[in-house]
């Protein structure tokens, strides 16, 4: 990879590893503007990149007891018919206005992240209208994660704990099973359609830039466990705006031409 790659990889894993979630709406616009890959074939490299770092601490949630299997059964089925059917509906339009859209998710996930605090744990019990919200919700993620190729933590963590009831910790361990699932399921649906467009994923470069990440999560995972959680989020939230702004203003100029 090159230096601006390996930079790139660093902010992913160290998001991921500071926040719990965030790092993979980074991972688009840095294959794009960095890297210098064209949009779908971004969009599909980092739905790799996104699962494999995610199955990575996911395995690890789950050696440490911090998954409701439960929920990710509910939210996550639903979830990978999402993303099949946001994949399928990607085929249609172009990869200018899949980087539009886009960069209105990054400024909704810096709304998520400049809000006063999170959502209380424990907000919701396990009974069927909660089983049923999930489901809807997980299905809106995926179909979000298939189109714009981001895993949707900031959503996902959430409702697992205002509709499934989990505490943060199990919530964090759950939503990466969730986004591990959806990620993976976006790729296999994303690779007919390249091959059709004549695009092809640089695997030594998705190796590198996932290994790398996943390194810089535990690192970054050590560091944010002494840092006040309400400052970070806040400086990611107003880090999200200029950058959300900025591919917005890009992929706008791309349409408009």
């Amino acid at each position: 990879m090159t230096p601006l790659a390996w930079a790139g990889a660093l902010m992913v894993g160290l998001a991921l590893g500071l926040l719990g979630s965030g790092g993979s709406i980074l991972t688009v616009p840095i294959l794009v503007f960095l890297v210098g890959l064209e949009e779908k074939t971004a969009i599909a490299s980092s739905l790799v990149i996104v699962g494999a770092i995610a199955m990575a601490g996911a395995l690890l949630a789950a050696l440490r007891r911090r998954v409701a299997w439960r929920s990710v059964v509910l939210f996550g089925l639903p979830g990978m018919a999402g993303t099949a059917a946001g994949t399928a509906i990607a085929r249609f339009v172009s990869g200018a206005v899949q980087l539009a859209v886009f960069a209105l998710f990054m400024l909704a996930a810096a709304a998520s992240m400049l809000r006063r605090r999170p959502p209380e744990e424990g907000g919701a019990r396990h009974d069927a209208r909660a089983a049923w919200k999930l489901g809807l919700e997980g299905f809106g993620v995926g179909a979000v994660t298939g189109f714009v190729g981001i895993g949707g933590g900031f959503l996902i963590v959430p409702a697992l704990v205002l509709l499934g009831g989990l505490p943060m910790s199990i919530a964090v361990g759950t939503s990466l099973w969730i986004i591990a699932l959806n990620a993976f399921t976006g790729f296999a649906r994303s690779l007919g359609p390249l091959a059709a467009l004549g695009l092809r994923i640089d695997w030594h470069l998705v190796a590198s830039f996932a290994g790398f990440g996943a390194l810089a999560s535990l690192a970054g995972n050590q560091v944010g466990a002494r840092l006040p959680q309400a400052f970070l989020r806040r400086a990611f939230g107003v880090a999200l705006i200029g950058l959300g702004l900025f591919v917005l203003a890009r992929s706008l100029a791309r349409l408009a031409v």
